[in-house]
């Protein structure tokens, strides 16, 4: 049976989907292919129609989620507030996929690097837009160290053991970045 455009496309969307909250959720190597194709709620052998190797599925996975990222915006301190809290560091699979992939994704291809450095550019030049749409270099320097303060705090609190340390940690980070970040800027995703 032959499976229409419209179709093939919504089949690839779903595999995008799965892959991406899986990848998020266990790490590009504990995830296979016939994992990914079983969440999206298709056959394995479908998968090729779709892409060239499990490379090729990771990086367009992470390009789909930050494209669907950068159509959320919402005020920096909003943005901010939702970003460091227990409910993103205990949801990886719905989280940030730049704190839970990065450190892994240096043993990935270049395309899957290509895609979390594009992702992570479109983030900073997003947050770093003033009102006027100007971008200083301090508040590009500000955005950068405040971003890396957010995904730092994400990382390690995911780490932690100790459920009150891992907290303060989110909270201290925000309040932190609220006290002395200088992000100003008017929206993000």
């Amino acid at each position: 049976m032959k499976v229409s455009r419209e179709q093939m496309a919504e089949n690839r969307l779903r595999i995008l989907d799965a892959a991406s909250r899986l990848f998020r959720e266990k790490g590009f190597e504990a995830v296979t292919v016939s994992e990914v194709m079983k969440a999206a709620g298709l056959t394995h052998g479908g998968f090729y129609g779709h892409f060239t190797s499990k490379d090729d599925l990771v990086a367009q996975a992470l390009a789909s989620t930050f494209r669907a990222q950068a159509d959320d915006t919402q005020n920096i301190s909003t943005y901010l507030d939702q970003y460091l809290t227990p409910r993103h560091r205990d949801n990886p699979g719905a989280g940030c996929p730049i704190a839970g992939l990065s450190a892994e994704s240096r043993h990935q291809g270049t395309a899957a690097r290509a895609a979390i450095t594009e992702g992570l550019q479109t983030q900073i030049a997003r947050m770093s837009r003033a009102e006027d749409g100007d971008t200083s270099p301090e508040m590009r320097r500000a955005v950068i160290g405040s971003w890396a303060a957010m995904v730092g705090a994400i990382i390690l609190s995911r780490a932690i053991v100790d459920p009150e340390l891992s907290d303060e940690v989110l909270r201290e980070t925000r309040a932190w970045i609220k006290a002395e970040g200088g992000l100003t800027g008017p929206a993000v995703s």
